[in-house]
């Protein structure tokens, strides 16, 4: 005859041992699920990084080719100018100083980047013309230009210009002087023209620093387009 007390102990046990499996089978189901919610929202974080990365990169190539549309056929060599006026005779000299050109003769013997001139062609707005920078928004206006060499620049406008081209040497030297100055008062700010005060050590100096910052922001800008998004 069986022990009555053996028998209600393994029927107890079987009995405990069922629930187990049964929660064993739904913590089974459940990871499975898990895993099937991981997989699909990582696979739509990836298809959105690649549609966010396409659109990016599309604004990008946009704003390239309007650049490139907009600037064209840059130039800069100062020194030919230069050694115009240094082998001009004094008398030649006095008469292009009572034509009113007389700034001309402080432009100095320099080489202008070409990087450098093609970012103040892309950051000058045709049919504005402003030169928008992180230093501000510059008008640039005949009497700025006429101040900037002293010359005199007035009665010229060309509205039919769709591009910028030739030698940017005016631009560059009105951004730097107005970048260097803003903020100052007017007893403050050096006398006319502008290019008397820039020395061709001074203008190598702060050209140098524009290229370093130019090539800092390009690489700035590569990471936004290539590094993923924060979700």
């Amino acid at each position: 005859m069986a022990d009555s007390s053996t028998s209600s102990t393994s029927s107890t046990s079987q009995n405990a041992s069922k629930p187990r499996k049964r929660s064993q089978f739904r913590a089974k189901i459940k990871l499975q699920k898990i895993e099937i919610v991981v997989r699909n929202l990582h696979q739509n974080n990836i298809k959105l990084y690649v549609k966010n990365l396409k659109r990016k990169r599309s604004k990008y190539t946009q704003h390239k080719m309007a650049a490139r549309n907009q600037t064209k056929d840059l130039k800069c060599a100062t020194h030919l100018l230069s050694d115009k006026f240094r082998n001009m005779a004094e008398e030649k000299k006095a008469i292009v100083r009572d034509l009113g050109f007389g700034g001309l003769m402080h432009v100095p013997p320099l080489r202008v980047d070409h990087q450098l001139l093609r970012e103040l062609a892309n950051n000058f707005k045709l049919g504005e013309n402003k030169l928008k920078t992180g230093y501000g928004s510059f008008q640039i206006t005949p009497k700025t230009i006429g101040d900037a060499l002293g010359i005199n620049a007035t009665d010229y406008q060309d509205k039919k210009k769709k591009a910028i081209d030739g030698c940017l040497f005016a631009l560059m030297i009105i951004y730097f002087h107005l970048s260097e100055n803003k903020g100052k008062k007017r007893a403050e700010r050096p006398p006319k023209p502008w290019i008397a005060n820039w020395t061709k050590e001074k203008l190598v100096e702060r050209m140098t620093a524009e290229k370093e910052e130019i090539l800092v922001s390009k690489h700035n800008m590569l990471l936004l387009f290539y590094l993923p998004e924060c979700c």
